[in-house]
């Protein structure tokens, strides 16, 4: 494959809103988890919950904006869901550390890929109540909020964006299915440079209820510290933590980097997608060792090669298991064998915005020498894997996988290179 680069990166989650707090608490292990004081019996009793953004507020404080663009966030956003308020300020960090105002490529050449799928389902609830009112209590303008390409429209408008755009969802795998996407733009020569956000969900109570239930998610009440209740990949684990956050990546071609003398971050080596064939929510180890394989294909890479890898690790019985032995067969048990770790385990499961979100993850660390630790790993499942200590671990690492895995069987695996 052609190779991607990455010149733009930034996250919101519980832990940090910026990369440098976000880098750090990586390094320390910090959880972003805690208890929800109105949870029911029968409910999930913990989740990782974003603040909901002042956006006039926050956009006062973001040096750099050019001329108008203020204005024209306030005026398309201010009142948007707080998913699309989320997504402006997380793609407008990541655009301006790309330097796209600057020199940028010229906008019908810059791509948009929004990862996830029916995001405005809490959005939608809160307007129920205004329709019980009266029919006219429901504003006008939640006929384009409620939709995904909300998003689109917003970031497109509000950064002039005018090139190839859409929205991919992919369950808990939407956000390397939003990153596949923008590398096969930049391959079919489309674009010049591709943004994608990992969207913020917000979640039903209706939908909450049926993944508790579904046995999907931990709930939290048996452990003291609501931070030691996600357990990725140990032998106690009991289920996910819901998180809320927000990723976004803006990818260029090589010769666009080149052509404006960018500075690049990590490279997209390679990737790997494909199904199951599967429409249960059961991961299948074939699938998930495929896609990793297919990721080092397309990179030209062997395994010895990998440094690391940043597992979908959700903290879930049959998950955990699951990816244990697809690591297995594609790494082997070898004491210099990659390290592993589950991000998961510090900002809850995100769901879309997963997979960007561990994208920066695994950036970050490449970048800054060392893997967060796996802070909740005291029996792991498999002893024959490297996985990360419960203490951030020095490592140099040259290539690494990002996996990503959804309901309906849908598995991703993306690859990435330092610079």
């Amino acid at each position: 494959m052609k190779p991607a680069v990455i010149t733009g990166m930034a996250v919101r989650t519980a832990l940090a809103t910026d990369l440098a707090g976000f880098t750090e608490a990586l390094r320390a292990g910090r959880s972003g988890i805690t208890r929800l004081p109105s949870a029911q019996a029968g409910q999930s009793a913990v989740a990782a919950r974003l603040t909901i953004p002042d956006l006039p507020a926050e956009l006062d404080a973001l040096p750099g904006l050019v001329p108008g663009r203020h204005a024209r966030a306030v005026r398309t956003a201010a009142r948007a869901p707080m998913g699309v308020r989320t997504a402006l300020l997380t793609a407008l960090a990541a655009w301006q550390q790309a330097g796209l105002d600057t020199d940028g490529p010229p906008p019908e050449r810059i791509g948009l890929v929004v990862a996830g799928h029916n995001l405005t389902a809490g959005y939608a609830e809160s307007l129920y109540p205004r329709l019980r009112r009266g029919r006219s209590h429901v504003p006008a303008r939640a006929a384009l909020h409620l939709l995904d390409s909300d998003h689109l429209g917003v970031l497109s408008e509000v950064l002039g964006i005018t090139g190839e755009g859409c929205t991919v969802g992919g369950a808990s795998a939407s956000g390397n299915v939003g990153i596949i996407t923008a590398a096969r733009l930049l391959a079919l020569d489309a674009v010049d440079a591709c943004l994608v956000v990992g969207a913020c969900a917000e979640l039903s109570e209706l939908e909450r209820q049926a993944l508790f239930n579904l046995g999907a998610m931990a709930d939290g009440r048996a452990r003291e510290d609501p931070a030691e209740v996600c357990r990725p990949f140990d032998a106690e684990r009991t289920g996910f933590v819901l998180g809320q956050g927000c990723g976004a990546l803006v990818l260029e071609s090589t010769e666009s980097v080149r052509r404006r003398g960018a500075r690049p971050l990590a490279r997209l080596a390679g990737y790997g997608i494909g199904l199951d064939g599967n429409s249960q929510a059961d991961p299948d180890r074939h699938g998930e060792s495929a896609v990793m394989t297919a990721a080092l294909r397309t990179a030209g890479l062997e395994p010895e090669q990998v440094g690391y890898v940043n597992a979908h690790g959700t903290a879930s019985e049959l998950g955990d298991r699951t990816e244990a032995e697809a690591l297995r067969a594609v790494f082997g048990e070898r004491p210099d064998g990659p390290w592993i770790n589950a991000t998961k385990a510090l900002t809850g499961h995100t769901l879309h915005a997963a997979g960007v979100i561990e994208a920066v993850a695994t950036v970050l660390q490449m970048r800054a020498g060392f893997v967060h630790p796996n802070v909740n790993l005291y029996r792991p499942v498999d002893a024959g894997l490297r996985f990360a200590g419960r203490s951030a671990q020095h490592a140099a690492i040259r290539y690494a996988l990002s996996n990503g895995f959804g309901f309906g069987g849908i598995e991703t695996s993306i690859l990435l290179a330092g610079c």
